[in-house]
């Protein structure tokens, strides 16, 4: 039997009388790659940061388990020491810190000198474009260099579950291809993840099951391939 890392039961987030959530159910299990897509304003975003916490004052109803405890009122740095990390949308980078400084906060909660000096190395040859601006403020990168960042800083802490939203947002075709080529990596190294993006095709190719979210609501779940092949989704979200 699969053991879930997150299991999200019943979620409803409602602004004032606005339902942006209606009742969402999903999980992700061990070593699996789960997305989560859907059009602009579909409810995707609110989903992963009621997960996380960070949204702003409303009101959210439901169970959030994480390794089969609630998550719900814990605070985000003590989800990062639990080994539960968020890639935001728009990246988040600590602009006014260099590249450098920007991984070893992402290792923050660990004390094993060496082992942080070899993942930073590790990520420098996953991404060598951050190794040559090592010294350079994050807010002078690019758009596709700060999800670059933003990606591997977050992998510095080892997450157990690591959440995406919207990596491709805004990149170039060529960034785009580079950033789910890692994702896609990533996950071979079995490191779990739960993936929101509009790129519904890139999406579901990389994942080994997906949701389909829609005014709030789930309309659609199952294995990412046959997903891909659906007349429902194709007609929708991958333009054939």
């Amino acid at each position: 039997m699969s053991e879930n890392i997150l299991k999200v039961s019943g979620l409803q987030v409602a602004y004032g009388g606005i339902k942006a959530v209606k009742g969402l159910d999903l999980e992700v299990n061990r070593g699996e790659l789960v997305t989560l897509i859907g059009a602009n304003g579909a409810g995707k975003t609110t989903t992963l940061k009621a997960i996380t916490g960070t949204l702003p004052p409303c009101r959210i109803e439901g169970e959030i388990l994480y390794l089969g405890q609630p998550l719900r009122g814990t605070q985000s740095f003590r989800m990062v020491q639990q080994k539960l990390a968020m890639v935001p949308e728009g990246r988040g980078v600590f602009t006014r810190m260099t590249i450098h400084e920007n991984l070893l906060m992402g290792a923050y909660t660990r004390n094993d000198k060496a082992g942080i000096a070899a993942d930073v190395d590790k990520w420098y040859a996953v991404f060598p474009r951050l190794k040559e601006r090592s010294a350079q403020l994050a807010g002078t990168l690019s758009g596709g260099e700060q999800q670059m960042l933003a990606m591997a800083r977050a992998l510095m802490c080892h997450p157990t579950l690591l959440l995406l939203d919207e990596p491709s947002m805004g990149l170039s075709p060529i960034m785009v291809e580079k950033i789910f080529e890692v994702i896609r990596d990533v996950s071979r190294q079995g490191i779990t993840m739960l993936l929101v993006e509009q790129n519904a095709k890139l999406a579901l190719q990389a994942a080994d099951r997906g949701y389909v979210m829609e005014s709030g609501s789930l309309i659609m779940t199952g294995e990412a391939a046959r997903m891909l092949d659906d007349p429902r989704v194709q007609a929708a979200y991958l333009g054939e």
